[in-house]
């Protein structure tokens, strides 16, 4: 969508984009138009003789090996210099490119047909991929994008190409394109780019989730951005209001770099007080923790002022594995992602994984909705050997640690007495007299209207508001086609906080999901009660700038209006 506006002051034609905030931030550069090619090129099978197919098996064990240990490296890139939870996409093209049943679909394709791997690699994944698209999960449909993502790394290491189609895009520039895939926008942490203008994209895509973290201001759904004559162009993206401005006039540029301005001197009073206290303008302290999964987390947060870890997500030490980790080995990993925050609170999730982020050594079963299926605790009650090595090594770390225990996707009381049983149980086992304090995740409405059931057993609640919206609305945030659904600011998800306090105001309330580390909800926020908040590391200035200009009581006058 644009508007178009006569500029007499540049001798040229102002043009005002409207699309949808991917990611927020305020910059201006000059756009480059970038062609996507992001498919397979189409070229005709390069036949091969029965003598040639052990040497085309080797050429594909092989560019799978290189690729496989590069997405290994990735994994660990990621983690270090974006987001921990975001290296589980690696982790996760990582595990399909390793996948038997592909290997072994690649190697029949070479047999049967006699070509060679890269030809079996276009034929092969482009079935793979039809088969997700064609699924009735919108989760699996999406999984086509990583397929897609696989596909060209294996295909490129066959060929020979080293070369990545973004390495001319000029240092610096707002990038115009139709889409972007995960690893295209790693490569773009490298190049300065200012900010991006897509065609497609969704909030809840793999591609936003790192175009934030990365504090890459983007904004999507913007139509036409091929177009040849916006080549070179003045942009102003404002990515609070989704609105690109093109070819400015004088006057245009010079209201934007005053809003920049004051939005910069804002950020730099944020950072200066990051360390102190978070008190609301009514007195109530709140605590500010951090949400980690990597020790590069944990000391970027405790920089930002993180008073604990309110979400350690143990899913980075399984994910990419062949076989689970020990006890032992587990306990050895949290130590090392930890110890910037030793002698502070630390919430352990217990894993969180299920058949849309599956692990090789358990076997899942196919499910047509995997978000509406076997995942979280429902995993840990139908593998219980998985859940105690856990807890032994979670017991283990309480001995060094003021640890607090998270237990994922609680739906049913017996969720909790699962877990509760199994912890008294080797509690018992280890001569431990004090377990850790136990924790349910609020991320279904049945969790959050049931709260009073399991109450008694759990020491302090967490709500999990990215998948409590989904869940609540039925929009799954992965699904462009219902974004306009997807609305974690909802009254809905307010109330249904709301309810939960009104319906156990004895238990500690947190809130560890994106709704936490947005300023301008903060104080709503507050006024359900919730007194802990886990956001991002970067993100944790901010939020306690936010919490001091709040209350926590509604006034009678003020009240809560629809977002």
């Amino acid at each position: 969508m644009f508007e178009t506006h006569p500029d007499s002051e540049l001798g040229s034609e102002t043009e005002i984009l409207k699309g949808k905030t991917i990611s927020p931030g305020m910059v201006q550069g000059i756009v480059h138009v970038h062609h996507s090619f992001l498919d397979l090129p189409d070229i005709p099978p390069e036949a091969i003789s029965l003598n040639d197919v052990e040497k085309e098996f080797s050429r594909l064990n092989a560019a799978t090996t290189r690729v496989s240990d590069d997405l290994a490296a990735l994994v660990l890139r990621v983690a270090e210099e974006v987001d921990s939870s975001l290296a589980e996409v690696f982790g996760a093209h990582r595990l399909i490119l390793n996948d038997p049943a592909l290997r072994e679909e690649l190697r029949r394709e070479i047999t049967e047909n006699l070509v060679d791997a890269s030809t079996a690699v276009r034929h092969v994944f482009r079935r793979w991929e039809k088969r997700f698209l064609l699924m009735e999960s919108q989760i699996a449909r999406d999984k086509s994008d990583d397929l897609r993502d696989v596909s060209v790394r294996l295909y490129n290491a066959l060929v020979g190409i080293t070369a990545n189609p973004l390495e001319e895009i000029p240092s610096g520039c707002v990038l115009a394109t139709s889409r972007l895939l995960p690893s295209d926008t790693i490569f773009l942490a490298d190049r300065s780019v200012a900010a991006v203008l897509l065609e497609y994209g969704s909030f809840g895509s793999h591609f936003a989730l790192f175009a934030r973290e990365m504090a890459l201001p983007c904004i999507s759904r913007l139509s036409g951005l091929s177009d040849i004559h916006r080549e070179g162009a003045l942009a102003l993206v404002d990515g609070s209001t989704g609105i690109v401005t093109l070819r400015p006039t004088c006057r245009q540029i010079d209201q934007f770099e005053k809003k920049v301005r004051t939005l910069a001197k804002s950020l730099g009073r944020a950072q200066a007080h990051a360390m102190e206290p978070a008190i609301t303008r009514d007195g109530v302290s709140i605590a500010v923790l951090a949400n980690v999964g990597f020790c590069q987390d944990t000391e970027n947060a405790m920089r930002n002022g993180a008073e604990g870890v309110g979400l350690y997500r143990l899913e980075q030490a399984y994910l990419g594995r062949l076989e689970p980790p020990s006890a032992e080995a587990l306990l050895a990993d949290m130590r090392q992602t930890l110890a910037a925050a030793k002698g502070y609170s630390v919430v352990v999730r217990l894993l969180d994984v299920g058949a849309d982020k599956p692990l090789p050594f358990i076997e899942f079963a196919s499910e047509s909705n995997p978000a509406l299926g076997c995942r979280g605790v429902r995993i840990l009650k139908e593998y219980p050997e998985l859940l105690k090595t856990q807890l032994r090594a979670i017991l283990a770390l309480s001995q060094e640690y003021d640890v607090r225990l998270l237990i994922p996707m609680v739906t049913l009381a017996e969720d909790v007495m699962v877990v509760k049983k199994h912890l008294l149980a080797l509690c018992g086992e280890l001569n431990i007299t004090t377990p850790p304090q136990l924790g349910a995740m609020i991320e279904t409405p049945a969790a959050a209207l049931s709260a009073r059931q399991f109450a008694g057993d759990v020491d302090f609640l967490s709500f999990g508001t990215n998948d409590l919206t989904q869940y609540a609305f039925a929009a799954d945030r992965e699904n462009a086609a219902v974004e306009p659904y997807f609305n974690d600011a909802d009254e809905v998800i307010f109330r249904l906080m709301q309810l939960t306090h009104d319906d156990v105001p004895e238990i500690p309330l947190s809130l560890c999901g994106e709704l936490a580390g947005r300023p301008e909800q903060v104080a709503r926020v507050l006024q359900c009660g919730i007194r802990t908040l886990s956001v991002a590391g970067p993100l944790i200035p901010a939020v306690k700038e936010a919490i001091r200009h709040s209350n926590c009581l509604v006034s009678a006058v003020t009240k809560p209006q629809r977002s």
